[in-house]
This record gives structure tokens, sequence and C-alpha cells, in this order.
């Protein structure tokens, strides 16, 4: 077999160490393309996750930091304390593509960082990390974020725009997604519901539609997390902590058409950053 080159030797070897840490939990929030709704996802499923147990949120890579700051946003959407929002990380200035908004600040996104950054945290927790972009972003001349993705090995949750164009959209980032063997924990459609959109991902997709979020008009911690009441968090929190769940809200998760991904048993669910 042929070695493999330089660059992706960083990406293997952490790709293993994570692998061999079972005893990790956590989801990673990605979209479909930049600005759909994942830092507010991301601040739904902390503020609901964290009431099951120890959880932390992370956001390895911001891009845009002096207009946008999402770790500050998911702590106050939420309620979390600041210890629950883990802050170091790649902060670039420019709201452009990571690789880009590095080359322009003169400095250079490594990967080997990032999962050293992952692996110094202590074990126990849950984790929510949130993806800059989509999944095909680039961090730097060799990889992407989905690289990032398949060495923590977290299951993903897929933020998607419910509106025309989304099918596609989400169906390509589902392919790429599989293409890499990552778990899909599911979709979360953000925007005005459309029925017909949601049922041809599921369809399509071969996934479920864990959770749908409306424009709220008041973006508040209560007001986020009565939008994200009846979202599947049995399918989410049996991914999570599979191994305090039922037999019977696994049962229910299959029932309700979860991918196949899901039903696996705890020995096969990925693990997450320390």
């Amino acid at each position: 077999m042929a070695s493999s080159p330089p660059w992706r030797l960083p990406f293997e070897n952490a790709r293993r160490r994570c692998m061999s840490e079972r005893s990790r939990a956590g989801l990673f929030v990605t979209g479909t393309d930049t600005g759909v709704g994942k830092t507010v996802v991301s601040a739904a499923l902390l503020g609901r996750l964290r009431t099951q147990g120890r959880t932390r949120y992370w956001k390895p890579v911001q891009t845009g930091i002096e207009q946008d700051d999402d770790s500050t946003t998911v702590g106050r959407l939420s309620g979390c304390a600041a210890r629950e929002i883990f802050q170091a990380g790649i902060r670039l200035l420019r709201p452009l593509s990571p690789h880009q908004a590095a080359r322009l600040s003169g400095t250079y996104i490594h990967f080997e960082d990032l999962m050293t950054l992952a692996s110094a945290q202590p074990s126990g927790e849950c984790w929510v990390v949130e993806g800059a972009g989509g999944v095909l972003v680039p961090l730097n001349d060799h990889q992407l974020m989905v690289d990032l993705m398949t060495a923590l090995v977290l299951p993903v949750v897929v933020v998607a725009r419910t509106g025309i164009g989304t099918i596609n959209h989400t169906l390509l980032t589902l392919e790429a997604l599989r293409a890499r063997a990552l778990t899909i924990a599911g979709v979360v459609m953000v925007g005005e519901p459309h029925p017909d959109n949601r049922e041809a991902i599921e369809r399509y997709g071969h996934t479920t539609v864990v959770g749908e979020l409306p424009m709220l008009d008041s973006l508040t911690p209560e007001t986020l997390a009565l939008a994200a009441a009846d979202w599947r968090w049995d399918v989410l929190e049996a991914l999570v902590w599979p191994e305090t769940t039922t037999s019977h809200s696994q049962g229910a998760a299959t029932a309700h058409g979860t991918n196949t991904a899901i039903a696996q048993s705890p020995d096969e669910t990925p693990g997450r950053p320390r």
C-alpha cells in the first residue's frame, strides 16, 4: 500500500487518536452554506443538552470575528455559564472562507493545532462543535472543514434552509458526509415551513429532519427553547449519550425513519473531543 503524503499525516494521526476515545459524546453542527442558522441551532442544542449533563460549546474556527462572535451568541441564547463555552481556537478578522481569511491575515490554519486543543480537554463532557461555512469549505491548502469533522468523529447535524434550492444543497451535503463515512444525526430546517421540501430531503436524502426552526421575531433563550421543544430529541440524545438511552427510545427513533447510523450500538457510536 502506498504511503500517505506528508500533509495527510496530521489528519490521520488525529483521527486515530479520536477514534480510540470511545467515551466521548457530542454533535458537530454544519450547514448547507454560510449564514444558514448554524449558530442559533447550536445554541438550541446546547440549551437542551446542558440540562441532561455537562455540555460545552466550541467554535474551532471563526472568521469575521469583528462582525460576528458565534461563541458570544451561543452563550447568550443557550443561557449557559461562561465555563460552558470553550473560547480557544482560530479567530480571524475577515468574513471570508477560513483559508482566505487566514492568508490575508498572514497566518495559516494548522490542522494539528486544532486537534491538540480538542484532545487536551477533560473527558466526561458532551460537546456541541460548530463548523464555519459548509462541509467543503477549505481550512488551508490541503484540508477542508469535513476533514476536521472526520477527525473529531462526531455525529453531524446539518442545518438547511426551508426554501427553494434547499433540496439540492442538502442532498449534496449529505452525500459529502456519507462519502467520508460520517454519522448523520439528522437535518434541522430553518425558515418558514415547507412540507414538500422537508419530505423530499427525508426521502431522497435517506435521513430524518430532526427539527424545524421558524424565523423568530424575538430571539431569546426562552423563545428559542420553546421553538425547539418538539425537535426529535429522542434521536439526538440517543447519539449523544447512547449508554443511557433505553431500548424503548431507540426503537422509537427507528420507527420514525431514522437513518441507519442512528440505530448503531454504543460500541459503534463515534466519540467526541475531550
